[in-house]
Order: C-alpha cells, then sequence, then structure tokens
C-alpha cells in the first residue's frame, strides 16, 4: 500500500485484499454512511470488514464454495456491498440483478449464471424467487435483507441476512483464521463477478469481470481524477451496473472515499443536499432533469431575478466559451464571471447540493452537449466518459483541467485505440472482460485478437480526444443514402425542458421522423399555467396546445441541423418508455428494435402522404 497526503492507495491483487488493506491502515475511519428514517449513520472501515467476514463465513456454512455464483438484487444499501465482498471474499462469484426486473427475467439471470443463493432485498423480491425457484435447479438459498412483513413467514429455503450474520459470527469465534485464509487463496485472474448487459438488442450477455480489470481500471481512473480519500459520492444508480460500481467497489476499495447511500430512489435531491458530495456521478436523464428544474424556476422567479440569472448565465457562457479554446479572457470578463458567481452560482449550487463538487460525470449513454455547456457555465464541471460493461466500466474519461466539449476524453493510460475502417472504435487495455459466461460465439465476435470491437462509431482527434457518433447498428440511412446519427439530434431534443424522450426513426426513408414522450411534469405545469383544458396524460398529449409547444421546441432543433437531418413530423407518445414494457434499459437507453416493433402504425403514420 502507499501513501500520499490524502491519497491511501492499495497494491491488493483482489478487491477483498484491498478491503483487508484499507480497514488495516484506517480502521475507525468512515467508510460509507447510510441513511434510515430521515438519520444518517455512520460504518467504519473495521465494521465494514466485519460484516464482510460474517457474510462470507455464513456463505462457508451454507456451502458456498470458489467458484459458485451468487445473484444479488435490491437497491443501494450497504448490505449490497457485504454480499458482494463477503461472495468475493470466498473465491465466489456474485452476479446483480436489476430491482426492476421482472420475476422472469431474474429467473433468467439467476438460472442462466447456475446461482446457488440468491440474495434479496425484502418481501417484493422475494416474491420473485418464490416464483422461479423451481424452474432454477442449481438455487438452493434465499437470503433476505429486510424481514418486515415475513416475521411469521417459514420456509426451509429462506433465511434472513441476521441469521447469516449470526451464523458468520459463531464461526468466525469457532475458526478465527478461516477468513483470512480463504481471502489469501484469491488471484487478479479470478473472475469477481457477472454483470448482464442491458440487453438492448436480445437477451442479456453476462460478462465476465476478474478482480485485476476492477483493480487496474480503478487505479487508472484515480490517475486521471485525483480522487483521495477525502473524496465522498452518493450512491443510487443500480449497484448491478458497472457505472455504479466504479465508485462504490473500484475507486472506493483503492483510495478508502466515502460511500453515502440515499434513503430511497425518491429521496435522492434532498440526500444530495445533506451529503454535499465533492465526487457525483449521474447519467444524462438525471442531468436533463436538474437542467429542466432550474429553467423553470427561473421562468417563475420575479423580473428581477430572472434578469439578473439570465445576465449571469450569459457571463458565464462567454467565459467559458472563451476557455475552452484556452482564449484569453479579458479583465472585464473575469471580474463579471466572478460577480455572477458570487451573486447567483454559488448560491445555486448550495441549493442544489452542488456546492462541494469538484467533479461531476455523465456516463452509461449519450447526453446532450448543451447540457455540458450550461453545467460548465454555472461553475458545475461536468465530464463525459465513456466505457462498456465489457472494458469494466470505463476506456475515456476528462480530468478536471484538460478536456474538450463535445468528446468523451482521452484513454486511459494504458489503453490502445483504433479506428476500424468502418468507423468502429476498438480498445484494448488489461481492464477488458474475460468474455461472456456460456457464450463462446459472442465472445469471440466482441474480442478479436485482444481488441474489443465496442460496436460504436467514433473519431480520434490529433490530440487524442474520442468523440462518439453513435452505435454502429443505429445509424440511419436516408432514402437518399445519407448516414444519420440519431442519438445527436435525440439529445438536442431532449435538451428541451418539455421533451422527456426522443426516438428518431427514418432509416431507408424520404426523410426523418420522431416519437416524442412529453416531460410530464413541466408540461403539466406549462398547461396549468397556459389553462390548457385535458384529464389524463394521454389526453394532454393529445391538446393542440402541446402539440404546438413541442412543434415550437422541434422547430429550434431543426434551425441548429443540416436540411436533411431536421425532423419533418413527429408524434407524441401517450404514454411513458418503461423498463417493465421492455422499452428502455434500466439505464433508461432506448431499446430501438423494441420501439419499432411496438410502435410500427404510429411510425408508418408519420410516412403516410
Amino acid at each position: 500500500m502507499t501513501t500520499t497526503t490524502g491519497i491511501l492507495t492499495t497494491n491488493a491483487d483482489t478487491l477483498p485484499k484491498a478491503l483487508r488493506e484499507l480497514a488495516s491502515r484506517q480502521p475507525e475511519r468512515v467508510a460509507m454512511r447510510y441513511k434510515e428514517y430521515g438519520i444518517w449513520h455512520d460504518i467504519t472501515w473495521q465494521g465494514y470488514l466485519e460484516k464482510v467476514r460474517q457474510v462470507a463465513l455464513g456463505l462457508y456454512s451454507l456451502g458456498v464454495r470458489c467458484g459458485d455464483h451468487v445473484a444479488i438484487i435490491g437497491e443501494n444499501k450497504p448490505e449490497w456491498l457485504f454480499s458482494a465482498l463477503g461472495t468475493m471474499s470466498l473465491g465466489a462469484i456474485f452476479v446483480g440483478v436489476y430491482t426492476t426486473n421482472p420475476a422472469e427475467e431474474c429467473e433468467y439471470m439467476v438460472g442462466h449464471s447456475e446461482s446457488t443463493v440468491f440474495i434479496c432485498e425484502d418481501e417484493e423480491q422475494l416474491d420473485k424467487a418464490l416464483v422461479f425457484r423451481d424452474n432454477t435447479s442449481k438455487l438452493q438459498k434465499v437470503l433476505v435483507w429486510d424481514m418486515e412483513g415475513l416475521r411469521h413467514f417459514k420456509d426451509p429455503m429462506v433465511m434472513s441476512f441476521d441469521e447469516l450474520l449470526g451464523v458468520g459470527r459463531k464461526m468466525a469465534v469457532e475458526k478465527p483464521r478461516l477468513f483470512d485464509a480463504l481471502v489469501d487463496q484469491g488471484r487478479g485472474e479470478d473472475i469477481a463477478s457477472i454483470i448482464y448487459t442491458s440487453g438492448t438488442t436480445g437477451l442479456p450477455k453476462g460478462a465476465m469481470i476478474a478482480h485485476e480489470n476492477y483493480l487496474w481500471i480503478a487505479r487508472q481512473t484515480v490517475k486521471v481524477m485525483k480522487s483521495t480519500r477525502d473524496d465522498e459520492t452518493i450512491s443510487f444508480l443500480p449497484l448491478n451496473h458497472v457505472y455504479e460500481q466504479i465508485f462504490d467497489l473500484m475507486i472506493h476499495l483503492t483510495v478508502g472515499h466515502i460511500v453515502n447511500f440515499t434513503e430511497s430512489t425518491d429521496t435522492v435531491m434532498n440526500d444530495l443536499k445533506e451529503v454535499s458530495p465533492t465526487l457525483f456521478h449521474a447519467v444524462p436523464r438525471i442531468w436533463e432533469k436538474y437542467y429542466s428544474a432550474i429553467v423553470l424556476k427561473m421562468d417563475d422567479a420575479t423580473w428581477f431575478k430572472r434578469t439578473v440569472y439570465e445576465l449571469a448565465v450569459k457571463i458565464g457562457g462567454t467565459y467559458n466559451r472563451y476557455k475552452l479554446v484556452n482564449k484569453k479572457i479579458s479583465l472585464l470578463l473575469a471580474i463579471g464571471y466572478r460577480l455572477a458567481y458570487v451573486s447567483v452560482f454559488r448560491k445555486m449550487k448550495e441549493r442544489l447540493g452542488f456546492d462541494r463538487v469538484r467533479l461531476g460525470f455523465s456516463g452509461a449513454a449519450p447526453i446532450s452537449h448543451e447540457i455540458l455547456k450550461y453545467f460548465q457555465s454555472v461553475g458545475i464541471p461536468i465530464r463525459e466518459g465513456y466505457g462498456l460493461t465489457e472494458t469494466t466500466g470505463i476506456t475515456h474519461v476528462s480530468d478536471e483541467f484538460n478536456f474538450k466539449l463535445g468528446t468523451v476524453g482521452k484513454a486511459l493510460p494504458g489503453t490502445d485505440v483504433r479506428i476500424a475502417d468502418d468507423g468502429e472504435i476498438l480498445v484494448k487495455h488489461e481492464g477488458i472482460f474475460r468474455g461472456y459466461f456460456k457464450d463462446d460465439e459472442h465472445t469471440g465476435e466482441a474480442i478479436i485478437d485482444g481488441w474489443l470491437h465496442t460496436g460504436d462509431v467514433g473519431t480520434v482527434d490529433n490530440e487524442g480526444y474520442l468523440t462518439i457518433t453513435d452505435r454502429k447498428k443505429d445509424i440511419i440511412i436516408t432514402a437518399g443514402g445519407k448516414n444519420i446519427a440519431p442519438q445527436y439530434i435525440e439529445n438536442l431534443l431532449k435538451f428541451s425542458p418539455y421533451i422527456n424522450d426522443a426516438v428518431v426513426v427514418g432509416d431507408r426513408r424520404k426523410y426523418l421522423a420522431a416519437i416524442i414522450v412529453i416531460d410530464e411534469e413541466n408540461v403539466v405545469k406549462w398547461a396549468q399555467d397556459h389553462k390548457v383544458q385535458y384529464t389524463t396524460f394521454a389526453s394532454l398529449t393529445r391538446t393542440e396546445e402541446v402539440t404546438k409547444l413541442i412543434q415550437d421546441e422541434v422547430n429550434k432543433v431543426n434551425k441548429q441541423l443540416a436540411s436533411v437531418e431536421n425532423i419533418r413530423r413527429f408524434k407524441l407518445l401517450d404514454k411513458k418508455l418503461y423498463t417493465e414494457d421492455g422499452e428502455v434499459t434500466p439505464t433508461m437507453k432506448v431499446k430501438r428494435k423494441s420501439i419499432y416493433a411496438q410502435y410500427s402504425d404510429l411510425i408508418e403514420s408519420m410516412y403516410v402522404e
């Protein structure tokens, strides 16, 4: 382990060894906090290690051994990490499952991964296991964190998490050296987890990630982000997704910073204000929501406040436009920006909980460059990163000072990048996954001669900054033979506070069209302010006033695009897009194939002369 001021990094070759080292060096330091009934509770590194020890020995007593698989489903809580680290301490492999997955999808992942234990959060998730357990022959035990509502429930296959911890404590007394012996047997090349991809084009594939993949990515990322143990993050994105694991597993177990778990997904904004993290990571949908909330709040402000805000944003935009291209900033502009920051931006950041954020990150899906420019202008630097589950989360990211708007940054140190003849991005580094579980065919298609074929199209400039064009399979070729990247247009549309989702269509067609989902909260408020009559969400989407509102937003976007990229027609969907309906992934990426199939009639209606 190496140490410098504020920086504590581990040289361990597995995640459980990293945890053990950190706990030995800073046992009383806070490792994580969780909020329960409105009160924050601390867990020290020593307390963290003890819980992991109890889970590991408890699982060992149930027969879990090296190479076995343990599935975990639950919201972001310390128990999630206790379960994952406890599993890995045995040389076993954890398998994360989305809480939003219905029983049949849980059955697929648990069955396909051959998991022997299913660790779930509560009665809701237990119900899913009771539905599919007879169809998953390898499953032997179901463990439940929260037994509320299950006090009188008896089933030989079901055990409470507290019981498991009790068994682990007892075994720790009986065999005090067993845990360390099991952890010592771990090797960097061992598989740590199976992460199932979102399945935008078919059944999810299980990507096998090794301990050395996780730790290599963490160490290279820390070099760019300059993360230290004094940093704080907030955990609310799905923990079974590699994006959240970057901060809660990889960097956390490399530098030893504090992870704060929100009370629930509904309290994220309030919890953010209380924690005021130094690093904040989110998906584009979250950043878009923050932007929309600010814009609409200022629309309701007094004339004076609105005028001051608009002037400050204008000054901030000019200041950062110069800064982005390294142009000299005049003394007058520098003073103007300082005044704008002190009088407007600083207070706004405090109200959002961003007053300590030194870096924000956007990942898991493309984000509008306008959103990035806006937050940069108001003093919240957001860096867009790039990576896949198959790259253990990251290949490219920018640091605090060196970045280019519109790019996803430079490659991590030690990463090779190549652009294929067809524009596909190929990468090679030590974080590349070990293949898909029980799927040699797709593994062979993804990794060729050591190069991961990402499926994304992009370009690298002469300074090494990567720009993503689109998914290779999503490129639209119009009837006139023009190649169009739909994601870029969709992001421009979603910059509007009134548009929540947009799906651009037009492959082999004469012109582009779009299916648009309105932002319910913002459009409802607009409708109330303008006395628009409606009864339901569906009826709101059919009003002439709302159609005109969205047409005006589309027109604004069209002015920024070449004629061939213009949206000629659009239809408002009378519902939201849901993961349960197979329309979007849990990280809110649109499943285009599903959308095209489900709304084929709606799409055809936009091409009727």
